[in-house]
């Protein structure tokens, strides 16, 4: 703002004011002298006249006693008013400062009284000088509300302000988890043992299924089943020794690997229905395959005789490094989504990581209290790992593989066989045996249960995410296999759900 357009301003609510003045029925102009003092012996005029100006000129007067004793009475009458116009202004004053206190607290709540307002507002200057367009220090929001309608005294409903804001504030639509799984199918000899892994769903959309000796495929879009291959040689099997102990699936979806309870892991060609290498080493039962999604070619396994190989199946040697830390059965192994990192849990209650190009584990984690079976990375965080403990632990802990720091733990109350994170969400699914038999996805980092899945009536022991991410494939000790839509991002599943026996279904 310029300085003459200041002026005028301030000229013209000076203007407002004296207008106002006269308003209340006042015959004396309040203004501001601007020539010296009056002589008190001039000489009055014959005619006197009320000046409409600002400007007062001396004027004489012929009787200056009679003069002076009129002015004496018009200065003592004009100090009267001008006290009663200071008195005035100043309870409007005050009744502003009430107004202002009162809108102050409707528009931004504060904690203080009313006294403690007026009593603050009191002890600054009665005058200020003020200045336009100043700047000020927004003032910090409070709770309550003075002689507010919303106001708990004058609330009609039970609940405090704060519940109702909730409840009537817009929310985002509940998302739809279907509770029962959309297909069964019957797997007999599906094996009741925690420290195997006979599941696995490729990215061909095909599910493979290790069934006492033998292999079988299921595909989900035609729902045909293959018998892939029989350990046993089609003799009878009485001991388990020629059993399936594990399964995993090639990045192609073309190839299968396959670990036994004797030791030896075969890989076989699923298109051609036959085995492509037999790969020695292990001395004991393979229970755990991982293969490492960035190397189409190479996979790690690990046995009860507590040792872990990495191996190419390019490569004519059996294995190209040998890994050595756990002091029982290897049951848990997966590589991270970026193919440096492999995670290793065992019967020994340990979880390592170890790094591709080396042999000495990165990290050593000794919290669980029993066998570390489920391992899972996340698709989300670099480094961030979920391990689930067995019977004697029940917790599922979460690791920074990047620093070796613990970043939390969330007690389950019971037996956790197997994690997997969701590739569209910061959610995680595990499953359960021992007093649960039950299936549970939560929420990361809050681990709060979005939905607890009910059906097998056994441990869940088993669990397979599908290709496209959006369903899961669970086994349990029932001997069936159940899938669910769980990361389906609330889209209701249509299919509905049918039951049959997979090796009923051999095409």
């Amino acid at each position: 703002m310029s300085q003459n357009a200041g002026q005028q301003l301030i000229s013209a609510r000076a203007g407002e004011g004296e207008h106002n003045v006269q308003s209340r029925g006042s015959h004396i102009k309040r203004t501001i002298p601007l020539t010296p003092p009056q002589d008190i012996f001039s000489t009055p005029p014959r005619k006197l006249r009320t000046p409409d100006y600002d400007r007062l000129l001396p004027q004489r007067s012929p009787n200056p006693v009679h003069d002076l004793q009129m002015q004496i009475a018009t200065e003592e009458s004009s100090k009267k008013r001008k006290i009663s116009v200071i008195e005035e202004e100043a309870q409007q004053e005050e009744e502003g400062r009430l107004y202002r206190a009162v809108v102050g607290q409707a528009m931004m709540p504060l904690r203080e009284t009313t006294d403690d307002i007026i009593r603050r507002l009191n002890s600054t200057p009665t005058k200020s000088p003020k200045r336009l367009l100043s700047f000020s220090t927004p003032t910090k929001q409070h709770n309550n509300f003075f002689d507010s309608p919303v106001k708990n005294s004058y609330n009609s409903s039970p609940l405090p302000l704060e519940a109702q804001m909730i409840l009537t504030s817009p929310r985002k639509s509940p998302r739809y988890i279907s509770r029962s799984p959309y297909k069964v199918l019957d797997a007999p000899d599906l094996q009741d043992d925690f420290y195997l892994n006979l599941v696995d769903w490729s990215s061909t959309n095909v599910l493979g299924v290790g069934l006492g000796t033998c292999v079988y495929l299921w595909n989900a879009v035609t729902a045909k089943v293959v018998k892939l291959c029989d350990m046993s040689g089609g003799h009878s099997n009485t001991d388990n020794s020629e059993n399936v102990t594990s399964i995993s699936w090639m990045p192609t979806g073309s190839q299968i690997a396959v670990g036994t309870a004797q030791g030896p892991v075969e890989i076989w060609d699923v298109h051609k229905n036959e085995r492509v290498r037999t790969m020695k080493g292990h001395t004991q039962r393979v229970g755990a395959l991982a293969v490492n999604s960035h190397n189409v070619h190479t996979f790690s396994s690990g046995s009860r005789d507590r040792f872990i190989y990495h191996r190419d199946i390019r490569d004519p040697n059996d294995h190209f490094m040998k890994l050595t830390g756990h002091k029982q059965e290897v049951c848990g192994l997966k590589w991270n989504p970026e193919g440096t990192q492999l995670a290793s849990g065992g019967n020994d209650n340990k979880l390592f990581i170890w790094d591709r190009t080396n042999d000495v584990f990165l990290h050593k984690f000794p919290h669980h209290t029993a066998a570390v079976k489920a391992i899972s990375w996340s698709p989300h965080t670099h480094g961030l790992l979920a391990s689930g403990g067995g019977s004697h632990d029940k917790k599922i802990r979460f690791w920074n593989t990047t620093t070796g720091d613990v970043l939390g733990c969330y007690d389950t109350d019971s037996q956790v066989c197997n994690l997997a994170w969701s590739r569209h969400a910061n959610e995680l699914v595990s499953t359960h045996g021992y007093s649960q038999n039950q299936i549970i996805l939560w929420q990361y980092p809050s681990m709060e249960q979005l939905a607890v899945l009910k059906g097998h009536t056994l441990r869940v022991l088993y669990l397979s995410v599908s290709p496209d991410g959006e369903n899961i494939v669970t086994g349990a000790g029932d001997e069936t296999l159940r899938f669910w839509n769980v990361f389906n991002n609330g889209k209701k599943e249509k299919k509905r759900m049918t039951v049959f026996d997979i090796r009923s279904q051999i095409r």
